[in-house]
């Protein structure tokens, strides 16, 4: 959105949850001289009535809605209310990724008086929000003696929290319920996630003591059987190999073309918050598996194209990495990766059968990058002895282009 199309200043005011009274004079002054006021109808509502004063609540669904209401305010001054500070999971955040320019005085967050009533140093905790987000974003955050912040969405998520903590083997974590924090109806409750029957506020933050022996790693290389698949997956130690070459960095986004059970680009993601990564599959049942996947193993927003290379790929967002797990042989779908990468992206391609070795022996000779055999033996029993069994050998072509390609 063009800055033309979004009012000439953009005020957000957090009010903490003391409420109107709470709020210094110079917030007050801000709100009550506002031409205009947006906000929730909670917070509107504590705002003493202001003649001409034009107030606007928060349209539903408020993401898809929000465009519309910048452009119907466009070179107009703007105030708008929010909880505590509103850049932390907030409307602030939001309107900042619109384009809109935005000034913001916060208040207290939920998030610091949580911290307060817990104890907990900022550096030894970790903030998920779940509001308006998928509840599997906070199973990446797990793993022994970990804390946690979440951001409750209503009343049923610490429920909900629990059910997960308890099904992805964390279900000896505690759990502390803070309602209403810093009002006059500020309570708190504790239990084990795995008995956990307690009811809960609207406005809540759940802090979870992480106890349990679930599925707790970022390392590239999960187990296998940590995957639903059909035996159309990259094994562990080949993904390791693949991800150490494609190399995940903050914000940026991987094809995962032919991805078969997901794990590359579930991985890819899992490496950082803000990873990104598109699975391209041809196979609807294993589109559905991939996604599915990626529920369990905390990446829910992991997105599943079904269709085929290289039409497929047409219409997507550039990658700044391409693993190519299956297909490669196919025409035009090596070309057409080549073509789409970002500049100084990395393209990664396994292959098991003689055509696709072929092809990236002449890719290798074609472009460079590095070209890796692979062989992996595991031991097994032998009647009453132990003797190794080999996996098929894969040919990796691992490329990098160059900056400003």
């Amino acid at each position: 959105m063009s800055a033309s199309g979004v009012p000439s200043e953009v005020v957000v005011v957090g009010i903490g949850a003391d409420g109107w009274a709470g709020l210094p004079k110079s917030s007050r002054s801000l709100v009550l001289e506002a031409p205009v006021l947006w906000g929730g109808a909670r917070h509107l509502s504590l705002v003493p009535s202001v003649d001409g004063q034009e107030r606007v609540p928060w349209p539903s669904p408020l993401s898809s809605a929000l465009p519309g209401l910048l452009a119907g305010y466009a070179g107009r001054r703007v105030v708008a209310l929010a909880s505590g500070d509103p850049l932390v999971s907030g409307i602030a955040s939001t309107l900042l990724a619109l384009g809109a320019p935005v000034r913001v005085v916060p208040a207290v967050s939920s998030v610091a008086l949580a911290r307060a009533r817990m104890g907990w140093s900022a550096e030894s905790c970790e903030v998920v929000s779940l509001v308006g987000r998928p509840l599997e974003r906070l199973v990446p955050a797990l793993a022994p003696g970990r804390r946690v912040l979440v951001l409750s969405s209503d009343a049923s998520t610490p429920a909900s929290v629990a059910a997960l903590l308890t099904s992805s083997g964390w279900g000896a974590s505690r759990m502390t319920v803070l309602g209403d924090l810093g009002s006059s109806s500020e309570a708190s409750v504790s239990g084990v996630a795995s008995s956990w029957s307690l009811d809960s506020p609207a406005l809540n933050v759940v802090a979870v003591e992480v106890s349990g022996d679930g599925l707790a790693s970022w390392s590239p290389g999960l187990p296998d059987d940590a995957y639903e698949n059909d035996g159309q997956l990259t094994k562990r130690d080949l993904r390791a190999s693949a991800l150490a070459r494609l190399m995940p960095a903050p914000g940026q986004l991987l094809w995962d073309v032919g991805a078969g059970a997901g794990s590359v680009g579930i991985e890819w993601m899992r490496s950082h918050p803000t990873c990104r990564a598109i699975a391209i599959e041809s196979d609807p049942g294993r589109a559905a598996r991939i996604a599915r996947n990626a529920s369990a193993l905390g990446v829910p927003d992991l997105q599943v194209v079904q269709g085929r290379a290289p039409s497929a790929l047409s219409g997507l967002e550039r990658p700044d990495a391409v693993f190519v797990g299956g297909g490669a042989t196919r025409e035009g779908v090596l070309e057409s990766c080549l073509a789409s990468i970002r500049p100084g992206g990395r393209l990664v391609v396994h292959g098991v059968t003689v055509e696709t070795e072929a092809l990236l022996a002449q890719a290798y000779a074609d472009h460079g990058g590095e070209l890796t055999r692979i062989g992996v033996e595991t031991a097994a029993p032998i009647g009453t002895f132990t003797g190794w069994t080999p996996a098929r050998t894969v040919t990796q072509w691992a490329w990098t282009g160059t900056p400003g390609r």
